[in-house]
């Protein structure tokens, strides 16, 4: 059986880098203490990963996961509606093709599943299997 991975690093308000692992069975209830965690820490402002989101130093690849699992963590989704997420939350006009890239990426790690056909596929957060 392959071993999964979720990995999350934040900074509190006061700098303080924090670093989270899990490895092994990861359900979206373990997912959910983390970020329970993060928001003891300090680590948000208005809303889960906030903080991290305004970190320059993310990639696009790093913020499109934040948005997704923070956004998105039960109701399916489209990739149109992650690119909206991605503008209205950093500012920045990112390609369709670049969200559908990413968002493949995480379907093929096992972190989203997905329906529909090429034209418009509906992404949802997987209960377990995070890589």
């Amino acid at each position: 059986m392959a071993t999964h991975r979720v990995k999350i690093e934040f900074y509190d308000k006061e700098g303080i880098r924090h670093t989270v692992a899990i490895e092994g069975h990861v359900t979206r209830e373990k997912v959910g203490r983390i970020l329970d965690y993060i928001e003891l820490m300090g680590g948000t402002n208005g809303g889960p990963f906030s903080r991290m989101a305004q970190r320059p130093t993310r990639s696009r690849f790093e913020r499109t996961l934040t948005i997704v699992l923070s956004h998105f963590p039960d109701k399916p989704f489209t990739s149109k509606e992650v690119q909206q997420t991605y503008r209205s939350i950093y500012g920045e006009d990112v390609p369709l093709s670049t969200i559908s890239t990413y968002l493949s990426r995480l379907v093929g790690r096992g972190v989203l599943s997905r329906t529909g056909t090429s034209f418009e596929w509906k992404y949802v957060v997987r209960s377990v299997g995070f890589q």
